[in-house]
């Protein structure tokens, strides 16, 4: 009888289920607490649906599977979610997934789960700038008031390709946009989207597109998934459209700011689940590695805000995940 109850859980878990798109809206903004969860919505993601629960959504490449973020679904039920997804996806990696998402996959799978990297997140209710450690941004937004920068929210794109592909000839990944970890600028679904232009002498010289963050249909934080800015302002840009935001969600009572995925910030110690020997090279990538992508820098500006943080992990089988790295680094158009 046990065979038979472990058989039909089995069928019913590789058979799955069909969620609608709208019905995958709802489930986003029942449960879409995580940083990623909105972009669980980009285009060429696929999902393992359990009705009723939520969804898993992920990418391939090379053969090989790639979940982003937490399950969109109620905590309580990720280790029912996760285990019928990983029956039909034994080998599948997951990335930028919170604790409680490691310990199930750890406890019942036996995969590592090694941090990724860590994520920032700022109660607005006592934010301001004030403090000698916000210094930097106050020096920001007073060169930025002083070059005649404003800022403006605006619901429709104004300069976008312009500025983006500047902006991308500046980066140290220069042929394409980074989709996956970030999602791209140009998405199907974008309801609640918030976009902020920066202006100088009436042309926008730079934005930020927010994602809403949900917790039981109500929007409980922004994370700025877009960031483009010109060349010639770059880090000014940056702090002075947040502080702006920051200001306007707070306004309308927003709890938290969400700074996103600051990758490869990693603690110096090595939790029990973990490979010390990827986390010892992760280490390596984050001093030797900023020839593929300004970690470093990015740490740096978004450790201004001095925001809470936590962090974040990538779900593995093997101890060195080479080959999967590699393609994760593909699918992202990293490389």
């Amino acid at each position: 009888m046990a065979d038979q109850i472990l058989s039909l859980n089995r069928t019913d878990a590789l058979a799955g289920g069909s969620l609608s798109f709208s019905e995958r809206v709802a489930y986003l903004k029942k449960f879409g607490g995580h940083s990623q969860s909105f972009s669980t919505l980009q285009p060429g993601m696929e999902y393992f649906d359990l009705p009723g629960v939520g969804y898993i959504g992920y990418m391939r490449k090379w053969g090989m599977t790639f979940v982003l973020s937490d399950p969109v679904a109620a905590p309580a039920d990720f280790e029912r979610l996760l285990e019928r997804f990983h029956l039909r996806h034994p080998n599948a990696c997951y990335i930028q997934v919170s604790k409680p998402v490691v310990e199930v996959l750890h406890r019942r799978f036996g995969l590592y789960g090694t941090q990724f990297g860590s994520e920032s997140r700022i109660p607005l209710e006592t934010w301001s700038l004030s403090g000698k450690k916000k210094q930097i941004l106050r020096t920001a937004l007073n060169q930025a008031e002083k070059n005649g920068i404003t800022v403006k929210e605006r619901f429709s794109d104004d300069h976008t390709r312009e500025i983006s592909e500047a902006w991308i000839r500046t980066r140290k990944c220069k042929n394409n946009e980074i989709r996956f970890l970030i999602r791209p600028m140009q998405m199907d679904y974008r309801e609640n989207e918030r976009h902020f232009y920066a202006y100088q002498d009436g042309k926008a010289v730079g934005f930020i597109y927010f994602d809403p963050i949900y917790r039981n249909n109500r929007i409980i934080s922004y994370v700025p998934n877009i960031s483009r800015a010109n060349a010639n302002f770059r880090q000014g840009i940056f702090y002075t459209l947040m502080a702006h935001a920051m200001e306007v969600f707070k306004a309308e009572g927003v709890p938290y700011l969400d700074l996103g995925l600051i990758p490869l910030a990693l603690d110096g110690d090595t939790e029990h689940q973990e490979s010390q020997l990827l986390k010892r090279l992760l280490h390596g990538l984050y001093d030797h590695g900023n020839f593929l992508y300004n970690f470093k820098g990015l740490e740096f500006t978004k450790s201004r805000f001095r925001g809470d943080t936590c962090k974040t992990y990538c779900c593995h089988r093997r101890a060195i995940p080479a080959l999967e790295f590699l393609a994760m680094f593909k699918l992202t158009r990293l490389l």
